[in-house]
């Protein structure tokens, strides 16, 4: 990364007591920046180097008096509502969190003229350059549709948005048992058989510290504006793989047990285009996939009796 790029800025960071949030407000402060964290969750537990910032970007009125107060000159928006449910349920709550925010922080940003602002999509959302384009999930959708606001707001109202279309994410820190390594990692080290799908579905994983260099090479790249970005790999790997790449780093002895769990429907087998990224703002990833997966046993075996202990962990 390039060290001249000045980072001694405010910043503000939603979903900052999440999983890449923390990893990334970590970051921002080893560069001496200005670290503004928005968490809907109480923040007294949180780590104090951050000014911390209590509410819900969904409501306007809160993103609108907070941003007029702090006046960021970089914002990162990282909240959001990460389930991958093809349920009616997770409708409302994916607009509200995912499409509802986004707009929130477009307007407030613009309004008074944030030098950047990085819109987080996902692999979810559908791929732009098929002639058919239907979102999978509820979430697929919101991520779409807040990637179509950014663009417009780009296009129509000059905002330096840019979007920054994360892969599968994984690495220490990550709390939601309802991922696959997580859920995996935890199960086999308290020598129980993780009940899976087939396994069989390909994706593009990515360890978080490379998600977190990818996301500062967008803020210091002066031709990002308007632009959307892949933060993966470049490469396929199947579930069945990373599972058995698991069970051999943590107890070979232990047969997940693949099949007990339908696949879900109308998954998307996409990988990221980090070609295009490297050629446009100079980021690739350097963490191999074995040695992601490794320190992230590491680290789910140290924190194994206080998983559910608040903290920016180290990478």
């Amino acid at each position: 990364m390039n060290q001249h790029y000045n980072f001694k800025k405010k910043i503000l960071v939603t979903g900052a007591s999440g999983f890449i949030g923390s990893h990334l407000c970590r970051k921002l402060n080893e560069l001496d920046a200005e670290v503004h964290g928005v968490s809907r969750q109480d923040p007294k537990n949180f780590d104090d180097s951050i000014q911390w910032w209590q509410g819900d970007v969904s409501d306007s009125r809160f993103v609108d008096e907070l941003i007029k107060k702090i006046r960021p000159q970089l914002i990162f928006h990282l909240a959001s509502y990460v389930v991958g449910l093809r349920d009616l349920s997770a409708v409302r709550p994916t607009f509200l969190s995912n499409l509802l925010s986004s707009i929130n922080i477009l307007i407030s940003a613009t309004d008074i003229g944030c030098e950047k602002i990085i819109l987080v999509g996902s692999q979810e959302e559908p791929d732009k350059d098929k002639t058919r384009v239907i979102p999978t999930s509820p979430y697929a959708a919101a991520k779409w549709s807040g990637s179509a606001y950014a663009r417009m707001f780009h296009a129509l109202y000059k905002t330096p948005v840019t979007i920054a279309r994360l892969f599968m994410v994984y690495g220490p820190g990550q709390r939601d048992t309802n991922k696959l390594i997580p859920y995996v990692t935890l199960s086999l080290l308290k020598g129980q058989a993780p009940e899976l799908t087939s396994g069989q579905r390909l994706v593009d994983w990515i360890y978080v510290k490379d998600v977190v260099n990818g996301l500062l090479q967008i803020a210091q790249s002066q031709n990002s504006d308007g632009h959307t970005f892949d933060l993966g790999s470049g490469a396929l790997v199947s579930i069945r793989e990373i599972v058995h790449q698991l069970v051999g780093i943590i107890n070979p002895d232990i047969k997940p047990l693949f099949g007990n769990i339908p696949d879900r429907p109308l998954e998307q087998v996409i990988v990221a285009s980090i070609k295009d990224t490297y050629n446009t703002i100079g980021w690739k990833p350097e963490t191999p996939i074995d040695k992601g997966l490794d320190i992230t046993v590491n680290w789910f075996r140290k924190q194994l009796c206080n998983i559910d202990k608040p903290n920016i962990p180290k990478t």
